[in-house]
């Protein structure tokens, strides 16, 4: 991809996205996602219905009137984005490769964070930290991470989730909301630095799986590629054994997702390419607010 092709991509994904943070997930991100705390804002003079707790006795008997302290939340967060950029991210036989859907959720949740006047930060990894991009503010810095997404060429083709977080949890010393992006297949053992993670950090696993992955379709002797490794194997999907243990395998995968975020304490989000990211994003704000 030239350098025109990748600013017209990153133009087409801005206008798309960042409408859809404006009118459908701004307000949504702000209740999903709570600030720090609470602090003083002014003093009003006390109306029908407040608080009496909040009165400020002070300014009260200065005044000889009752009035009121008022506070705001803490509102500036950190979002931290862990996109999975290994083999398997460049597969899909739905909607667009798992990497471009990626890349749109991304830039969804990127643009609702600095309308909400959040910092954003991405974590690139496949079998090794590609690229950190640390957390900063405004348009120009979302179309930056934006060209990233699109145009970065990773060095390796592996999954390695734990390395992702282990660096996540290195290099960002406070809280942040992180969503990690994944299809989650991944041989190497990452449950321990998800607790540690999950103990510091409000994350969120977003899988993403293809409907080629859920179930293989009647098509005869298939050659396939494993998109990691690169090796090659045969598949007669004509056989029931054959597409009955491509089905089990993926529901083992699904249960072992469940598993491990449910007993770290972390959120998650499963949803096929070919399903409304929009709409599935809208479901998870509402729950959490």
């Amino acid at each position: 991809m030239n350098t025109r092709e990748l600013l017209k991509k990153v133009r087409k994904i801005e206008i798309k996205t960042r409408g859809l943070s404006q009118h459908l997930f701004s307000g949504e991100y702000h209740s999903a996602f709570k600030g720090k705390g609470m602090s003083f804002s002014e003093v009003r003079a006390y109306q029908y219905g407040d608080d009496v707790r909040d009165i400020d006795w002070n300014v009260t008997a200065r005044t000889g009137t009752p009035h009121v302290k008022l506070f705001e939340e803490e509102r500036e967060l950190t979002l931290m984005l862990l996109m999975d950029v290994s083999g398997s991210a460049f597969f899909g036989t739905g909607q667009g490769l798992r990497r471009e859907l990626f890349t749109e959720i991304g830039a969804t949740l990127a643009f609702s964070a600095i309308q909400n006047n959040d910092k954003v930060g991405v974590i690139f990894f496949s079998d090794r930290i590609e690229k950190f991009i640390p957390p900063k503010k405004g348009r120009a810095h979302i179309l930056l991470i934006i060209r990233e997404m699109l145009g970065l060429q990773p060095q390796g083709r592996g999954t390695d989730i734990g390395a992702a977080l282990e660096f996540l949890h290195r290099v960002l010393k406070k809280r942040s909301i992180a969503f990690l992006m994944s299809d989650f297949i991944c041989e190497k053992d990452y449950e321990h630095p998800l607790r540690i993670v999950a103990r510091k950090h409000d994350l969120i696993g977003l899988r993403m799986y293809d409907v080629f992955e859920q179930s293989l379709p009647e098509a005869g002797l298939l050659r396939v590629k494993h998109a990691e490794t690169g090796q090659y194997a045969w598949l007669d999907t004509d056989l029931d054994s054959v597409r009955q243990a491509f089905a089990k395998h993926f529901e083992q995968q699904e249960k072992q997702f469940d598993r491990i975020f449910s007993k770290a304490g972390a959120d998650r989000l499963s949803l096929s390419t070919e399903e409304s990211y929009e709409k599935a994003l809208l479901r998870f704000f509402k729950k959490r607010s």
